[in-house]
């Protein structure tokens, strides 16, 4: 799984202009699924998400997590970070998991979060849809996680 982690003062997700998820403070996650995700990934992923010091403490040094300021997160399926670009102009997806397979594991992932940090501070986009993102950048945070490459 990959994901790019954006911390955000505010984000939301629009769908045929009809507002399905939003957030205040937190995080949004753009998330991407491949063909040999299973499991393991989804909770490895997650449970470092969760415990990113990314936000400020009181001496205004990156020092808490989302779960220390009460965040929320909004997640967002995304295929296209699997995007291969090594040959031509034209992305290939064809590292993306199948549809059925990458939505099994987004809803997953959305449901232990909500178990993990409560229903009311986690959000979502749609599953294969086309999605308006809109967000406000904090800092600017973004980070890159791939479960297949730990670093």
């Amino acid at each position: 799984m990959r994901a790019l982690v954006q911390r955000v003062q505010k984000a939301s997700v629009q769908v045929e202009g009809e507002i399905v998820g939003a957030i205040d403070k937190g995080l949004l996650i753009l998330l991407g699924v491949g063909p040999d995700d299973e499991a393991e990934d989804r909770d490895w992923l997650l449970q470092k998400i969760l415990k990113l010091r990314i936000f400020n403490d009181a001496q205004d040094l990156m020092n808490l997590s989302v779960e220390d300021v009460q965040g929320s997160l909004l997640v967002v399926s995304q295929f296209t970070l699997h995007a291969k670009v090594k040959k031509g102009t034209r992305p290939s997806y064809a590292k993306a998991a199948p549809p059925d397979m990458a939505n099994q594991l987004y809803e997953e992932f959305l449901a232990e979060a909500r178990t993990l940090i409560g229903e009311s501070r986690v959000s979502q986009g749609q599953f294969g849809a086309h999605m308006e993102v809109a967000l406000i950048n904090d800092g600017p945070v973004t980070i890159w996680i791939d479960t297949k490459n730990k670093e």
